[in-house]
């Protein structure tokens, strides 16, 4: 690897306000360049003197650690080093110092620091992975083999897709090869002063794109966000001093209106007897300048964020209470990652309170636990593989890692099922680019992690996988819905599925699919049902021939009239001729009012007909109409269900099992999946029209039936 040399490209970023920090507490600061001290004298019975500063950052975190690995790690590193030297004429061990520091602090267990000062050295040098082994284990041979094959990638717009899908699964498998690349990567943009200014321009793009994204998954805010500003300084260096300036000005304001608000936390606190830190948390230089395109003339109090943390849960959700009943809460701000933790394993209260001279503070309540966990994400969680020897596979021999977070293991499942690497590219760069989720809730009380804007077709395949072919619907909020239906966050859907076993994706689903899963399972089914389109076609084509099984008459009224003249008894006129109206097909024992019409004929209506109220709204006087000695009788039912293969087929069968004769049937073309049945039919005994409606709607795919209720045409 070309670690490149030092010489930051743009100023050091101006240290934010230390003022009203705590005393007394470490805290995680990467701001400061990340270089080692050179090799002291070194034997084999003490530790070297240029990795003492990391002794002692590890040991923070872990006091009980044993750091001879690291002693023997640094001397085989800076023997095989020797000489090599960075651009800016360093020696080119200060490099694997530098990054195996950025772990140290983030709290990196020994394996991962062991092969961090280890990770160029099979690639740059004449030591091999056989050495590595031999010397500290399979577990660091694994780690460093995984960070030598991250280093052959180029995550360009050139880059091979099956060379970065094969190296990035070996990858995956253990989230420490990651957090190495990471680290590797922070320190060559903290150093990228002497390169030329294309090259920068090339190195951050990739970084912006890829990398950031990554850390953003893998939970390790701190990486990020420095990885921002970095990219930030160099992409929109304008931008960057525009935000730099407001910064330094704020800072020489006499008056923080975050450090009065924090104090009046304290007190609220206090008072209320619950042992909490408070302080204050400067946004860094990317968050500032979105709140400022966002707000544009920035408050006081958008400088930063308040942290409050505490020892236990239960906690959290007491300060929450005190703050929201002693100052005046924003609830439109309230988050609760703690219930519902983000996909990269961060846990955090979120609420904003405001004051009255309009200066509204965002404050941030978790555990000291979680705000490890905050900052470093995977790296704070540990050795993965510490478990006993018999524990650390599946049995089929893989390796299990019970702290990767579930995108990871999705993209795992990606890279399998993605029908060739260009697909999987491609999935996963629009994957990266989504950088909010939403959190949706299932009927049991799981829940799903989603990108903001999936729709219920991400939501079936995140939870069913390729059986969410079969799904034909949903229900969003306990209200029906297309699969189309863009979720936010915390709705709760239920996902209607289908009995069919031949059921099948639709080609449409593709374009409400944003989820790399969603998609590649679609596009995977596609690619192995050659002619989708023609078998398509052909399929509708034979819905449409069956869609009328017997011609439709001219006039739904004149078609009743025949079978039902002796049903209704028109009171006083007992000879009057009859007719059951088209419009709402009225059946015993719905409740019925009649309107003459031309020729003396008397039509027939349902009394919640619309018809009807339009009529008298016209000033018709209604007749006394009642049901007379009746047998068959004849009704339009409407049938809204989701689009799938046989379903016509399927409804007719149920239609004619309950003996009921079909009149006359039309389907409308389907819109967003969603198709709607019309049948005039002739039922044998009116008592009957319940159980035929519920024998209807017991069809896979069909959610409502109805009776028909379109506007009639004013009678004359």
């Amino acid at each position: 690897m070309s670690a490149e040399a030092t010489n930051p490209a743009v100023s050091p970023a101006p240290a934010p306000p230390t003022a009203h920090r705590r005393k007394g507490r470490p805290r995680i600061d990467l701001r400061r360049l990340g270089r080692a001290a050179l090799l002291g004298p070194a034997t084999r019975d003490r530790l070297p003197d240029a990795i003492s500063h990391l002794a002692d950052a590890h040991r923070a975190h872990h006091p009980d650690a044993d750091l001879d690995p690291l002693r023997r790690a640094y001397v085989l590193a800076e023997s095989s080093h020797r000489g090599q030297m960075r651009k800016s004429g360093e020696p080119y061990i200060t490099h694997p110092l530098a990054v195996t520091l950025i772990l140290a602090e983030l709290g990196a267990e020994t394996t991962t620091l062991t092969a961090s000062l280890l990770h160029d050295t099979v690639e740059d040098t004449d030591v091999t992975l056989d050495q590595v082994r031999e010397e500290f284990g399979e577990e660091v041979r694994y780690l460093v083999d995984g960070v030598t094959k991250l280093e052959k990638v180029d995550y360009g717009a050139a880059a091979e897709p099956e060379t970065f899908r094969k190296m990035l699964v070996a990858t995956g498998n253990d989230v420490r090869v990651m957090s190495i690349k990471l680290a590797d990567r922070l320190h060559n943009m903290r150093t990228l002063g002497v390169m030329r200014p294309e090259k920068q321009e090339r190195i951050a793009k990739v970084t912006r794109d890829v990398l950031i994204p990554l850390a953003e998954r893998l939970g390790v805010q701190a990486l990020k966000t420095e990885l921002e500003d970095l990219v930030f300084a160099i992409l929109h260096p304008e931008e960057y001093e525009h935000t730099r300036g407001l910064i330094v000005d704020n800072a020489a304001r006499p008056n923080d209106p975050l450090a009065e608000i924090s104090e009046e936390v304290r007190g609220v606190l206090r008072e209320a007897g619950i042992q909490a830190e408070v302080l204050i948390r400067p946004r860094h230089f990317v968050s500032l300048h979105r709140v400022s395109r966002k707000r544009g003339q920035l408050r006081g109090s958008d400088f930063g964020r308040l942290l409050v943390l505490v020892h236990e849960d239960a906690d959290c959700y007491a300060v929450l209470g005190e703050l929201h009943t002693c100052l005046t809460p924003v609830v439109s701000e309230f988050k609760d990652f703690i219930a519902v933790p983000k996909f990269n394993l961060y846990q955090s209260l979120h609420t904003a309170v405001a004051r009255g001279d309009g200066q509204v503070a965002e404050v941030l309540i978790r555990t000291h636990q979680m705000h490890k966990v905050a900052e470093a994400g995977v790296v704070a969680l540990g050795n993965p593989y510490a478990a006993p020897a018999e524990e650390q596979t599946d049995g089929e021999g893989e390796r299990v890692d019970p702290t990767r977070p579930g995108w990871l293991s999705r993209l795992l499942d990606w890279q399998e099922a993605a029908p060739d690497a260009d697909m999987f590219w491609s999935t996963l760069r629009e994957d990266l680019a989504q950088d909010r989720e939403i959190t949706v809730f299932r009927p049991d009380g799981g829940t799903l992690g989603l990108p903001e804007g999936a729709s219920c077709v991400d939501a079936a395949y995140a939870q069913y996988g390729e059986d969410a072919h079969a799904c034909i619907g949903a229900r969003v909020n306990g209200r029906l819905a297309t699969l189309s239906t863009v979720l936010k966050d915390g709705d709760t859907v239920q996902l209607l599925m289908g009995q069919d076993p031949a059921s099948e994706p639709s080609r449409e689903w593709l374009e409400h699919a944003h989820t790399p899963g969603a998609r590649i399972a679609i596009q995977r089914w596609l690619a192995t049902h050659p002619s989708p389109a023609a078998d398509e076609h052909e399929e509708r084509d034979g819905e449409r021939k069956d869609e009328t099984p017997a011609p439709r008459p001219a006039h739904d009224e004149a078609a009743a009239t025949s079978d039902t003249v002796n049903a209704v008894v028109v009171v006083g006129r007992p000879e009057a001729s009859v007719r059951l109206a088209g419009c709402c097909t009225p059946v015993p024992p719905d409740e019925v009012t009649g309107f003459a019409v031309r020729g003396g004929v008397v039509t027939v209506h349902r009394v919640e007909c619309a018809a009807v109220t339009r009529m008298k709204g016209l000033g018709r006087a209604d007749i006394d109409v009642r049901w007379g000695d009746t047998t068959e009788f004849r009704v339009t039912l409407v049938a809204e269900s989701f689009q799938r293969p046989h379903l016509l087929a399927d409804l007719t069968e149920a239609i004619a099992l309950e003996g009921v004769a079909i009149v006359s049937a039309t389907v409308e073309p389907p819109t967003q999946q969603r198709v709607r049945h019309t049948y005039t039919l002739q039922l044998p005994d009116a008592a009957h029209l319940p159980a035929l409606m519920r024998a209807m709607r017991n069809v896979p795919g069909v959610y409502d039936v109805g009776r028909a209720q379109h506007q009639a045409p004013t009678a004359h």
